[in-house]
């Protein structure tokens, strides 16, 4: 019995139809979920929209839209389910169905285009129409067809989910959580493609190779006699792979060659570790002050060259514990960077509050503010709350804050670096939050002459979770597609820095349970040649044109399609 008859003696056991579709599509989605950390185990993610593209092909529209959108729910139930630690249990358990049902849609609709590509596809190559849809039919037809058409299918298929993980990261001020590519984040020579293509170009390659490995499975499945079926439709990713790995290599050593002898930018990374909920507390305002100054005063006698805390950790009562941190900062040569809210009044009188990070000199003179751009909705703001002020329920923040306009740009003098002995001025672009997960947005903050990223955030909203580890290796992506440096500093983890092609150096903790407590780190940092701006990347350079063209790819595919049914359906009987 071949692959085919096994699973259509499976299909006919099933209480109904579309039950193997809906089984398949969820045994896929909990195994997505399982390749991003925590486990990580990225080997799945090379599985599951095959799978998922399996349990679909042949299924009524109707059908693959249900069972993707269902699939995708689960999925982001499982890899999202940090968001129930929140301490505001009414808003956690709402923002999490929420969220996961929105961006479930985006699986329905990947499932219902593969679904309309392979009509087409196979339609165009069939003797005569698909009889039915049934799954074993159109597995038939699948393996019937030419090679070359397999090939464009797999090709569109993951141009289409690369596609919808564009539009899911811009649309409705975006969420681009955990790309597909995400998972594979510890594959420093696989992801230096996003150099390129940004995060996409990875995703493209697993859903590509995921698909291809399952179209060899059903040529093995239905075609025993030739053994060597499967090699048709593995050698055109694997010769990919191989090319973009032996690239990612070359790549690698090269930035590791001209890093080799400049100079570094010490950065002592204080990690808190402070409960949201105490954060809150106005009765543990000193105990959290002298906790963190406890801990900057170890960080400071590494004689760093910039001492960093991460986002909301000075929510402090009058001006004195601010002044007693300047005090001990000016006593050396450090600067001092830290997450802290700002307020300013327009010409009209009205006040503005922002989240902001904020740099002060050696001196504790206050040299550049930066408001954040990104908010994070209800958790920052809440929209449409003028009208609809019931809304403020959902969340434990007051009036919220205001989004700012502009990049920052935070200067670090050097004293007497490198044989000449000259001053050296290190750039720092800050970002705050979940910024770092935008790779649209991260490109803006990034110029020539930019040394670092340098995140400031504070995922103690979330308890010692997987969140943490997701949002590190989303932000990893950033350094690798604009080729500098991200250094992060966390209230809770994970507070490490990651070299300019992705790879994780250090961290607080060594191990990942230690990950979230409290701590400090000295990151020494590689600093672009004294005087010349860094070699910035294609993707920087070029944005999500890699992307954009997936988008217009899947159109030009599904389109005439579309139209050609409506006019069909248009026409008089």
């Amino acid at each position: 019995m071949n692959l085919t008859d096994r699973f259509t003696a499976w299909k006919t056991n099933m209480t109904s139809p579309s039950a193997a579709v809906y089984g398949l599509s969820m045994l896929a989605a909990v195994a997505l979920a399982l390749a991003f950390p925590l486990p990580g185990w990225s080997g799945l993610a090379w599985v599951a929209p095959g799978m998922l593209w399996l349990a679909n092909l042949g299924a009524p529209p109707r059908l693959a839209f249900r069972a993707g959108w269902l699939a995708g729910f689960v999925h982001f139930l499982v890899s999202l389910s940090w968001l129930l630690n929140m301490p505001f249990p009414a808003g956690a358990v709402a923002g999490w169905l929420a969220l996961s049902a929105y961006c479930g849609l985006y699986w329905g609709i990947w499932c219902w285009l593969s679904v309309r590509l392979a009509e087409g596809f196979l339609a165009e190559t069939a003797v005569s129409p698909l009889p039915s849809r049934r799954w074993f039919e159109a597995v038939q037809r699948w393996v019937q067809t030419g090679w070359l058409t397999r090939l464009r299918l797999t090709v569109l298929t993951a141009c289409a989910w690369v596609a919808l993980e564009l539009v899911r990261g811009r649309l409705m001020s975006g969420f681009p959580w955990n790309f597909l590519g995400v998972s594979q984040w510890r594959n420093a020579p696989l992801i230096q493609v996003a150099s390129v293509t940004g995060v996409y170009g990875v995703s493209f390659l697993v859903c590509w190779g995921s698909l291809s490995v399952v179209s060899a499975l059903l040529m093995v499945g239905t075609q025993p006699r030739h053994r060597f079926a499967w090699l048709a439709e593995a050698r055109a990713p694997l010769m990919v792979l191989i090319l973009i790995a032996g690239l990612g290599f070359r790549r690698i050593l090269t930035v590791g060659a001209q890093e080799a002898g400049q100079p570094h930018l010490a950065l002592s990374l204080v990690q808190p570790s402070i409960p949201q909920e105490i954060l809150w507390d106005k009765s543990q305002t000193s105990a959290r002050f002298e906790k963190i100054f406890h801990l900057s005063s170890q960080a400071l006698a590494l004689r760093p060259d910039v001492l960093v805390w991460p986002e909301g950790c000075l929510q402090i009562d009058g001006p004195e514990p601010f002044y007693r941190m300047l005090h001990l900062v000016t006593n050396t040569p450090a600067s001092w960077i830290l997450g802290f809210e700002d307020a300013t009044r327009d010409a009209d009188g009205r006040e503005h509050a922002f989240n902001a990070a904020w740099d002060f000199d050696s001196q504790g003179r206050n040299q550049a503010r930066y408001h954040k751009q990104r908010l994070v909705i209800f958790g920052e703001f809440v929209p449409l709350a003028r009208w609809l002020p019931f809304l403020k329920w959902l969340t434990p923040i007051g009036g919220g804050f205001d989004a700012g306009t502009e990049p920052g740009r935070f200067p670090v003098v050097l004293q007497s670096v490198g044989s000449t002995n000259e001053p050296v001025t290190a750039m720092i672009s800050p970002v705050i939050c979940f910024e770092d997960i935008f790779p649209h947005g991260t490109r803006e903050q990034v110029e020539p002459d930019t040394d670092l990223l340098l995140e400031l955030t504070n995922d103690g909203w979330f308890s010692e979770s997987s969140a943490q580890w997701q949002h590190c290796a989303n932000a990893a992506f950033r350094a690798v597609e604009n080729g500098v440096p991200l250094v992060r500093c966390a209230n809770n983890g994970i507070t490490c820095w990651i070299d300019s092609v992705g790879r994780f150096r250090d961290q607080v903790g060594a191990t990942p349970a230690e990950s979230y407590a409290p701590g400090f780190l000295l990151a020494s940092v590689p600093l672009a040649s004294a005087g010349t701006p860094r070699s910035l990347t294609v993707y920087h350079e070029r944005g999500d044109v890699f992307a954009w063209g997936c988008v217009g790819l899947t159109a030009i595919a599904v389109l005439p399609g579309l139209l050609a049914r409506r006019r069909a359906c248009a026409a008089p009987s």
